[in-house]
């Protein structure tokens, strides 16, 4: 592991911005009846806008708003489905000072959120589906590119790797310059390696440890590793919902390396973490 500073650069998102060069806390709220961790919580417009003003109140500075489960095996959603799922959500938190995220693969669903006040496209599957790489150009918003080799449904067989971080360093760049050539613009683009994504316990290990490296692609990184199956493992088995205290730490060592930005479940307990170390920083 090998300490990096945050970079110097604004992330503009429409009429609001983010410093990357302090930490941000994204908070996770997925308006599905199947995600692995909070799956049928918060799927009805009133209960997911106020647990995302929740979340606000705790410190997060973007809600990643997602309407499609994309854990191992999951099911595929209808694009008219999951738009069902995320706009009324979207529009009505819209009305409120916080950056919005979109957590989809599909244009439909992001060009559709643009329209009512999303901000960011959360893509995990790298802008690969049809019309995606034109639909990211053309809205002129942040792209998130995540690392990711197949569908949730065969991901886990997809685990081989000559070297896990220059090998997902590789395959995002290819992503990357994808994006750029289709007229996507550079100061517009994070990069998320993907942990649990076509990767298991060791591999996910290895790729925190290793984190920094991700830095040689030049642009700001998210970590997106809450209660995560590997968390669960390093932990001795332990439960999703007993991964809280694994996820900060491990999110911390992301920041630790570079990561502008953490995607989470448990956001008081990340934002305060920060602060601890954002303490620790200036302390003379």
């Amino acid at each position: 592991m090998q300490l990096m500073p945050l970079p110097q650069q604004i992330l503009q998102c429409g009429r609001l911005s983010l410093d990357l060069s302090q930490a941000h806390v994204m908070g996770i709220l997925n308006v599905t009846p199947d995600s692995f961790s909070d799956g049928g919580k918060h799927n009805q417009k009133d209960q997911a806008v106020a647990y995302a003003l929740e979340m606000i109140s705790q410190g997060a500075t973007v809600i990643d708003i997602g309407g499609e489960s994309t854990r191992p095996g999951a099911t595929p959603v209808e694009v008219e489905e999951e738009i069902r799922r995320v706009i009324p959500v979207v529009a009505a938190l819209a009305q409120h000072d916080v950056v919005i995220s979109i957590d989809t693969s599909q244009p439909e669903v992001i060009r559709e959120a643009v329209k009512v006040g999303a901000h960011i496209w959360n893509d995990v599957r790298a802008l690969t589906r049809p019309d995606a790489l034109k639909t990211a150009a053309e809205l002129n918003i942040p792209i998130i590119i995540m690392h990711m080799r197949g569908e949730p449904t065969t991901m886990n067989h997809l685990d081989q790797y000559q070297d896990i971080t220059q090998d997902v360093i590789k395959e995002l760049q290819q992503r990357v310059d994808d994006a750029l050539q289709a007229g996507v613009q550079p100061e517009h683009i994070m990069i998320d390696p993907g942990f649990g994504f076509a990767k298991n316990a060791q591999q996910n290990l290895k790729l925190l440890n290793e984190f920094y490296k991700l830095n040689q692609m030049g642009y700001p990184i998210l970590s997106a590793l809450s209660r995560k199956r590997f968390i669960g493992e390093a932990l001795g088995g332990a439960d999703a919902q007993n991964r809280a205290v694994g996820s900060v730490a491990a999110h911390l060592l992301s920041i630790q390396q570079g990561a502008s930005m953490v995607r989470v479940h448990d956001v008081k307990a990340m934002s305060d973490a920060i602060k601890v170390w954002q303490a620790m920083q200036t302390a003379v």
